[in-house]
């Protein structure tokens, strides 16, 4: 719990009838896109539905899409969708993190080796390519 005793995003607190009317959805709704794999609640020891904020933001989210005319097959490619820009998003953040890594030991190595230390973009093994390539139309 945090400080105000708000649960984590993640943490399945909320009962069946709850999530159902703070999302406006029926229960049945519910019972249904979990069936349809679009939503995991968690689970208490005798198998109740235990659902967390998170999951009360998709199931708005979901039934956003559905009253907008998404059926549910668009709205689960929307969904992997999503999850997948998530996931490049957090890869991308990964990557720049290491160039800075990289590029900060290069310049240790650089100025342990005694060399000038370009600027940050003109780093050796940053330096763009010169090299032109042109084509030309073959006539006929």
């Amino acid at each position: 719990m945090s400080s105000f005793g708000v649960p984590p995003p993640d943490a399945a607190v909320y009962v069946i009838s709850v999530a159902a009317e703070l999302t406006g959805l029926h229960p049945q709704t519910l019972r249904a896109y979990e069936r349809m794999g679009l939503i995991r609640p968690g689970r208490t020891g005798g198998g109740g539905r235990r659902y967390s904020h998170r999951d009360l933001e998709l199931l708005r989210e979901i039934a956003d899409l559905t009253s907008a005319g998404i059926g549910i097959e668009g709205v689960r490619r929307i969904l992997e969708l999503d999850n997948q820009v998530v996931a490049l998003r957090h890869r991308n953040d990964e990557l720049l993190a290491e160039l800075e890594a990289t590029r900060a030991a290069l310049r240790q190595a650089l100025t342990a080796a005694g060399a000038t230390i370009p600027p940050p973009n003109k780093l050796p093994v940053l330096r763009p390519s010169h090299a032109l390539m042109t084509f030309r139309r073959h006539p006929g």
